[in-house]
């Protein structure tokens, strides 16, 4: 036998290995690199999450050509911290699905006080879920914290889109979002009025450490319902 006829055997099976990642830096013919999944497909992903699906493997299931369609309604774009995305006194016009960043959702007084109602991250997806809020008598208010990475859709046709594949999945899907704000809504709520502004901090470390990192200190004063200097202080007790 020859010494190249030995030496095939050994090649192939070296290709069908998987490769430590520390070599995925090399140019080595032997090395197979996968390919990422395109954003679409990953956008596909984040939307079967939102509505609890299984994204299907054949594009021809139903539920594949569902999210397929209100896929495309999406544009993606990416921006800096404090940019406006929705503000009071305009109707909300868009839905976000939050591919990176952080974003908070507030009210905001004349005179400038803030009230933050809720933080959202990775995975979110953030729309106009009172009827109010597509008004002009909207009071809400929508900016990143930081940079972000977003896929943005008009929220007319959003809900047209899944309006005209079933009713009752529309019905399903705001049903959820809004009994999910709701409870979050009244419970922080219900902190404010009987917890200590130290107990509330406490809670605030515990359930949102991602926050703390990522969130400056007077906003997060904010979500709390104390003030900068009192937060300061319970930060620095901890």
């Amino acid at each position: 036998m020859s010494a190249d006829s030995m030496a095939e055997p050994k090649s192939k099976t070296r290709q069908a290995l998987a490769s430590a990642p520390c070599l995925l830096g090399q140019s080595d013919s032997d090395l197979s690199v996968p390919l990422p999944a395109s954003e679409f497909h990953g956008l596909l992903n984040s939307l079967s999450r939102v509505f609890g699906l299984r994204l299907p493997d054949s594009k021809d299931d139903p539920d594949y050509r569902f999210l397929s369609a209100v896929a495309g309604l999406f544009q993606k774009t990416t921006l800096g911290p404090e940019t406006i995305l929705e503000k009071h006194q305009r109707p909300w016009l868009n839905v976000y699905l939050t591919q990176h960043g952080v974003l908070r959702l507030f009210r905001e007084t004349v005179a400038g006080k803030v009230a933050i109602h809720h933080f959202f991250t990775e995975g979110d997806i953030i729309w106009p879920v009172f009827g109010r809020t597509r008004t002009v008598r909207n009071t809400l208010c929508l900016t990143s914290v930081t940079h972000c990475t977003l896929w943005v859709a008009n929220f007319r046709a959003f809900r047209a889109s899944i309006q005209a594949c079933s009713g009752d999945r529309w019905a399903g899907f705001a049903l959820a979002l809004i009994e999910e704000l709701a409870e979050l809504s009244t419970m922080r709520e219900f902190q404010k009025q009987t917890l200590s502004a130290t107990e509330r901090y406490a809670i605030l470390v515990r359930e949102y450490p991602e926050l703390i990192r990522r969130v400056p200190d007077f906003q997060l004063a904010a979500f709390i319902g104390v003030a900068p200097a009192t937060f300061s202080r319970l930060k620095r007790a901890c």
